[in-house]
């Protein structure tokens, strides 16, 4: 059994000193607060949520995404905090529990490359080609897993750990109570599954070995280890906030109708007269819309508290699979899976977002080609041709070095092509390509 003095550790990576103790400012605090003023957490304003590059300034990107999900994720872990105070620690507040969950959301989507998930499969598609097999030759089994099967959540574990602030040196050096609720799929490449997620590179796996022995995860395999308890409210909020405000951004742009979503969100809102009342009142479809969401969302939040709580030993046991809103009540199992099933039907098969899609593979193939060969030719000659030097000029400091193995140098340049903004990867594509000229 997990139980929540090892699971609430305020412990930070490379045994960072935790400092003195600030009034209204637990460690936990600290570390929302390091998540927000780091460039990687800044660069998600200019990052794809669903729409690619929208002229519509309502519609949502990763940033305005990860702060709303964050929002959620504070409110669920204070509740749940409420309820389950008896077991924690004595100097762990409900709010703690709420600014844990809160920091983990804000970073759920820190290690999205440009263009979201389209980009995640541009990147993978490249490293499976056949004639790119050469470059992958002097890697490791699952080092080569690690960069055909480049996945978002391993990259933001990555960037706060690795990359941000204390670069090589724990990263933002955030408690490990945080680590672990951000950590969606504690395990490792070859536990990926059909499904191809998973949290760590083999780059980063000593830290999520002394990440998992301080929070006393169960180990269910080599590589892999039961999930922290916090990490399905974490998923929950995510959950809650794409279903709800996918739809509200596809009104927005105009690919649906109000009066097909009116009925999932009152549903998921809790139909009243009263409501429908309020609803007659909106003076626009933008005010009810804002005015079913926020209810909507309260309704979901409640009964996620409620079936966390209702799972809590089977939570601490390690036991509990799949995600906590599938233990919810069904109308609101029922209303999340409607709007997924709407949004994937009218809004992610939209020929704008398709067409952005597919130029997302030509610009990222473009920089892979570029930025790899230049690597490879560092690593492989005496002599490198001037273009190939020019290249790798422009990672600056991301430059690796001529000793560094393969894998390493590789996945420095991912580290620098996935943290650039939809608008630089392009821009950058067009002058390396020579089209900026």
């Amino acid at each position: 059994m997990m139980n929540w003095q090892q699971l609430l550790s305020s412990h930070r990576l490379c045994n960072a000193n935790p400092g003195k103790h600030e009034l209204g400012r637990t460690d936990f605090h600290k570390d929302h607060d390091r998540i927000v003023f780091s460039s990687a957490f800044r660069r998600l304003g200019r990052k794809t949520q669903v729409h690619p590059m929208s002229e519509n300034d309502h519609v949502h990107t990763r940033l305005t995404h990860s702060i709303e999900v964050g929002s959620v994720g504070r409110s669920l872990g204070h509740m749940v905090g409420e309820r389950i105070a008896q077991h924690l620690p004595s100097h762990v507040s409900p709010s703690d529990i709420g600014a844990i969950v809160q920091a983990a959301c804000l970073a759920h989507d820190i290690g999205n490359p440009p263009f979201g998930h389209a980009g995640e499969y541009a990147i993978r598609d490249w490293f499976r080609q056949p004639q790119h097999a050469y470059l992958l030759q002097p890697l490791s089994e699952l080092q080569r897993l690690d960069l055909q099967t480049f996945e978002g959540n391993a990259q933001g574990f990555r960037v706060i750990t690795q990359l941000e602030n204390h670069r090589y040196n724990g990263g933002l050096r955030l408690t490990h109570a945080t680590l672990g609720a951000l950590l969606k799929y504690p395990w490792t490449v070859e536990h990926a599954g059909e499904r191809e997620k998973f949290s760590c590179y083999q780059a980063e796996r000593p830290h999520l070995e002394t990440i998992a022995a301080d929070l006393g995860l169960p180990q269910i395999a080599p590589g892999k280890w039961a999930r922290h308890p916090l990490s399905y409210l974490m998923e929950a909020a995510d959950d809650i906030c794409y279903a709800v405000l996918d739809l509200e951004d596809g009104i927005e742009i105009g690919l649906l109708k109000y009066e097909q979503v009116e009925p999932i969100f009152l549903t998921l809102a809790g139909d009243s007269p009263l409501l429908r009342e309020e609803l007659d009142e909106a003076p626009t479809v933008r005010r009810k819309i804002s005015l079913l969401r926020g209810k909507a969302i309260q309704k979901a939040v409640n009964a996620v508290a409620d079936a966390f709580v209702a799972q809590h030993d089977q939570l601490l046991a390690g036991a509990f699979s799949g995600d906590i809103l599938r233990a919810c009540p069904s109308h609101i199992v029922d209303s999340i899976a409607k709007a997924k099933a709407l949004a994937r039907e009218q809004i992610f098969n939209d020929r704008r977002k398709v067409e952005v899609e597919v130029g997302a593979y030509s610009t990222l193939d473009v920089l892979l080609d570029a930025f790899l060969n230049a690597v490879y030719q560092l690593l492989h000659s005496e002599r490198q041709p001037f273009r190939s030097k020019r290249i790798l000029d422009l990672m600056e400091y991301s430059v690796p070095k001529r000793d560094w193995s393969h894998y390493h140098a590789y996945i420095r340049v991912l580290d620098f092509i996935g943290g650039m903004t939809d608008n630089y990867a392009q821009y950058l594509a067009r002058q390396v390509g020579g089209l900026g000229v």
